[in-house]
């Protein structure tokens, strides 16, 4: 009985704690049996909080580090900005439409027009996966750390890249917090508590 009432606690514990920590992304209302329906509710979640999450960031703030040893914020969302138009180009089968390396770029709005572009690209690639094209198989080129090619499927390149833009918001957050920010997730979170 001790061990079921434990149980039980731990349960509740856990899902408090995990609602609080739980975006409005609403992509919960929208998972389905689809799969391309579920990648495409999934990117909208995250493409929203690291859109406004850069535009919430001072133009003075893109260069902040943590620490010496970590890219400076504009790095940081230089690198989703790469990483964004890499994959998703590949998910489409064709060579990203951007060749600028956006870590190098250090200006708030050079980098804020690179990921409006950057997702707004994404969002047609994953506007246009089916779940007929979902498991349509690609070859990822080898990129640093990776093997040389690697056969996939398309929709397992954009569930990666969800992952990946997840990530990278985690130490959005981090960065946005040392700068005294709430992070776009939660202040939409507590808006509608307070609703």
């Amino acid at each position: 009985m001790r061990s079921a009432l434990a149980v039980a606690i731990a349960f509740h514990t856990f899902a408090a704690t995990s609602y609080a920590q739980t975006s409005d992304g609403g992509f919960d209302k929208l998972l389905s049996p689809s799969l391309a329906a579920t990648a495409k509710a999934m990117h909208a979640t995250i493409r929203r909080d690291i859109a406004e999450a850069a535009e919430a960031m001072t133009a003075e703030d893109f260069a902040f580090k943590p620490t010496p040893e970590v890219r400076s914020f504009g790095q940081l969302v230089g690198h989703v900005i790469n990483a964004n138009f890499f994959f998703c180009s590949q998910a489409k089968g064709e060579a990203a439409p951007a060749t600028t390396n956006f870590e190098r770029v250090a200006e708030k709005a050079a980098l804020i027009k690179g990921l409006t572009d950057a997702l707004a690209y994404c969002d047609t690639v994953y506007d246009s996966t089916t779940d007929a094209n979902f498991n349509q198989a690609v070859t990822l080129p080898g990129f640093p750390g990776m093997n040389p090619k690697t056969a996939t499927t398309r929709g397992t390149v954009l569930m990666f890249n969800t992952t990946h833009n997840n990530e990278h918001y985690g130490n959005v957050v981090v960065y946005l917090r040392l700068k005294g920010k709430v992070p776009p997730s939660t202040a939409r979170a507590r808006a509608l508590k307070r609703q």
